[in-house]
C-alpha cells in the first residue's frame, strides 16, 4: 500500500509556472505507475499526465501537451509536475494516484491509491 500527498498548489497569473509535487510513502514506491488527474469546478475528473516507474514512459493530455511535464524521482519517493504557460482553464484540484499496473494498462483502468488534491488557481 501506499501513501499520497500533493503539495505545490496555488494562485498564479496565466502564462506562469508551478511546479507540483506527489510525495509516497512505501519502499517500494518505485514500482508504481504514477498519474495526475484535475478537477474543475462542476466537471469530471480528468487525466492530466502519467509515468511509469522508471520514468521512461510518459503520457499526456492533449490539453497539456507542450506545457506539463511529469517526471519522477524514485530516490526521493516523489512524482513533480511542471506547469508552463497556465491558462485560467488549468484551474481545478489537481490529484496523483499510484497504481502497481503498467502505465500502458493505466490508460483505461483506475488508479488504485490517491491523494488528497491540491489547489491551482489560474488568474486571467
Amino acid at each position: 500500500q501506499v501513501q499520497l500527498v500533493e503539495s505545490g498548489g496555488g494562485l498564479v497569473q496565466a502564462g506562469g509556472s508551478l511546479r507540483l509535487s506527489c510525495a509516497a510513502s512505501g519502499r517500494t514506491f518505485g514500482s508504481y505507475t504514477v498519474g495526475w488527474f484535475r478537477q474543475a469546478p462542476g466537471k469530471e475528473r480528468e487525466f492530466v499526465a502519467a509515468i511509469d516507474w522508471g520514468g521512461g514512459i510518459t503520457y499526456y493530455a492533449d490539453s497539456v501537451k507542450g506545457r506539463f511535464t511529469i517526471s519522477r524521482d524514485n530516490a526521493k519517493n516523489t512524482v513533480y509536475l511542471q506547469m508552463n504557460s497556465l491558462k485560467p482553464e488549468d484551474t481545478a484540484v489537481y490529484y496523483c494516484a499510484a497504481d502497481l499496473r503498467s502505465a500502458e494498462t493505466m490508460r483505461y483502468k483506475e488508479y488504485a491509491y490517491w491523494g488528497q488534491g491540491t489547489q491551482v488557481t489560474v488568474s486571467s
